[in-house]
């Protein structure tokens, strides 16, 4: 279980999470939703140490995650794919694939289980990172960060840019790391995205709680969704 209590962060001089308090349970898909602004990309980097509490603290089980360094955050089992991917663009796939895997000293076997996710990636293992299509980068940013073999998966805007078929692919892998048991936290901006796998949606303005809805909710909650998420 993930667990965020009254964690309040920035840059700087600026305040962008304000007393922030959510959580993510293993075996469910939780969105974070919220206007451009919000606060939601500061929360994960807030969780990968990336960004430093003000006050307030992030626990994965029983380990206080936000007393730690940022390098030591991953292994805890904490796979982050961020919004504009950030591959070794020079690297081929299979470096960019090891990578993850030493993250946690994993082996062959994870690869093999992650490319049975991922089964264009196997045809490109020796390709540049940087010359895959944007659906294909997307695959390797979410097979590298799943070779740490997650307890959590963190998703920065996933489906963004991405054709039908490639956010289907995505869809379909997130569902599956979820039937695993892995807590996934998803941001994301896409409403249809949202209802087609969500178990909780957290709903943030301004770096504040504003509003939650669980799964029996949101077949009901698409207009409240669009009010809170419009412009």
């Amino acid at each position: 279980m993930l667990r965020i209590e009254g964690l309040t962060a920035g840059y700087g001089a600026a305040t962008v999470l304000r007393d922030l308090t959510l959580s993510a349970a293993p075996g469910r898909i939780t969105c974070l939703m919220g206007r451009n602004g919000a606060g939601k990309t500061t929360t994960l980097k807030a969780i990968m140490g990336l960004v430093r509490p003000q006050a307030g603290r992030i626990q994965l089980d029983d380990t206080v995650i936000s007393d730690l360094s940022p390098h030591r955050v991953p292994a805890q089992g904490i796979g982050y794919v961020p919004q504009g991917r950030r591959l070794f663009g020079e690297l081929s796939v299979a470096q960019n694939l090891r990578v993850g895997l030493m993250t946690r000293g994993s082996g062959a076997e994870v690869q093999e289980e992650v490319l049975d996710l991922f089964p264009r990636l196997r045809e490109r293992m020796g390709q540049r990172a940087d010359t895959l299509s944007g659906g294909e980068q997307q695959m390797l940013a979410t097979a590298r960060a799943l070779c740490l073999r997650p307890r959590l998966l963190l998703l920065d805007e996933p489906t963004e840019g991405l054709q039908p078929s490639m956010i289907e692919a995505i869809r379909q892998v997130i569902l599956t790391l979820r039937d695993r048991g892995a807590a996934v936290l998803l941001v994301e901006q896409r409403i249809d995205a949202v209802l087609a796998m969500a178990d909780h949606v957290h709903l943030i303005e301004n770096g504040r709680n504003l509003e939650d809805f669980d799964a029996a909710q949101l077949t009901r909650a698409p207009d409240r969704l669009r009010r809170h998420l419009g412009v």
